[in-house]
């Protein structure tokens, strides 16, 4: 642009750079989100490497619906598989009823699809433009100077930028620099992941199925070729599960007697591919950031595994925090904006994944049949109310200011 009556070229006005502190789903989705509204990204994640666990998630519809609004695919269809449905079932495989999500996701625009952590990371990375991810990179501390933040990592490295976003996951250095010393809420059970190669003739055509026990679960998801993603929850005590050393045989014993194609995924899984993870949440924030700096996904919202939103949410936050900043001139203002617009629905998602996670997990004879009772009689029409609600992206706040 010239200046007017001289020609003369003006001062160009210097991109945003954000520092992102993680490189897991909320971290990369961030990177790619943010240089599409024309952000500069550098991102740090503390691992030595950007191998993601070897299990898998359900990418669902509000997520895919959030990515859309800013032009993004991750062709997930390709990369994943979509379940059209998903089979609640007792422990020895006993139909309850079936959750028809193809239906709804014909409503809203978009289908739930079983991708492995890898190619999801894969994806991700592509959209961002491959950028470069400085491994080893743990965030100590943080300190703001004006309008510009710098880190301090645990190695003497540092960086500055005009914003930071805490997406470093349930034990954010960033949130803890925000928010002080928190003590998790652990309801007392462990979770069991892993991703197999398994062919079973029950499961094909996109298999998705839950498997109640008393104080225990179990979930197996077809992904693409015959490769299944199994998980299992075990109740035991807190201190237990938080570090837990059994082994295969050990979860072997826990689902005896249960399905044969349970037993099976179990059986074929190799010890060392079992991933074990205490079952935790947060009390929920309600100040995330403050300045040029805000948190997102997991370090902002940490919820219990039950309504499988965890990585969505994370892509919703991303896709919000983008918009907000693209529209507004004043950086922190935008992130104030961004926390507003998801402060809502965050909370209840926490709260109901904390609320149903108690029921999942009821072990009494007498409630685990009041609970296949009730699940096998709840109309279709409030099912279908309470899926949609956690499945519709609610959308971007209207912008208030002009976009730079």
């Amino acid at each position: 642009m010239t200046a007017a009556g001289n020609g003369a070229r003006g001062p160009a006005r210097r991109r945003t750079k954000a520092l992102i502190i993680g490189a897991g789903i909320g971290g990369l989705t961030a990177a790619a989100t943010l240089r599409r509204v024309g952000v500069d990204v550098e991102i740090y994640e503390g691992a030595d490497d950007l191998r993601p666990g070897g299990s898998a998630l359900s990418l669902s519809a509000n997520a895919r619906v959030a990515l859309r609004t800013l032009d993004l695919d991750l062709d997930v269809e390709r990369r994943g598989r979509v379940y059209p449905a998903l089979r609640l079932c007792t422990a020895t495989g006993e139909p309850i009823r079936t959750v028809p999500f193809a239906r709804l996701g014909e409503r809203l625009g978009a289908h739930n699809v079983a991708i492995h952590r890898a190619e999801l990371h894969q994806a991700l990375l592509a959209a961002a433009g491959d950028p470069q991810v400085r491994l080893g990179a743990t965030a100590r501390r943080f300190q703001v100077a004006g309008d510009r933040v710098r880190v301090e990592f645990h190695d003497g490295r540092t960086a500055e930028g005009d914003l930071l976003i805490g997406a470093d996951g349930f034990h954010s250095a960033v949130r803890r620099q925000l928010a002080g010393p928190e003590v998790p809420r652990e309801p007392g059970y462990v979770c069991w992941l892993a991703t197999v190669a398994l062919r079973h003739p029950r499961i094909r055509d996109g298999y998705a199925a839950h498997y109640w026990g008393r104080g225990q679960r179990f979930g197996l998801v077809q992904l693409d070729g015959d490769r299944v993603y199994w998980w299992g929850t075990l109740n035991m005590a807190a201190a237990v599960a938080r570090d837990w050393r059994g082994g295969k045989a050990e979860i072997e014993r826990a689902y005896a007697g249960w399905a044969e194609e349970v037993r099976a995924a179990v059986a074929q899984t190799p010890e060392s591919a079992i991933i074990s993870v205490p079952a935790r949440d947060r009390p929920f924030l309600e100040r995330w950031g403050d300045g040029p700096v805000t948190l997102l996904g997991d370090a902002a919202h940490p919820m219990l595994p039950s309504l499988g939103q965890g990585a969505a949410l994370a892509i919703e936050d991303a896709v919000v925090l983008a918009h907000c900043l693209r529209q507004a001139a004043d950086r922190s203002t935008a992130l104030r904006r961004y926390e507003t617009a998801r402060r809502e629905r965050t909370r209840w998602m926490v709260r109901e994944a904390h609320s149903l996670s108690r029921v999942e997990q009821l072990a009494h004879p007498l409630a685990d049949l009041a609970r296949r009772l009730y699940l096998r009689w709840l109309p279709d029409r409030l099912l279908d109310r309470r899926n949609e609600v956690a499945l519709t992206f609610p959308g971007v706040p209207e912008p208030t200011v002009t976009a730079r």
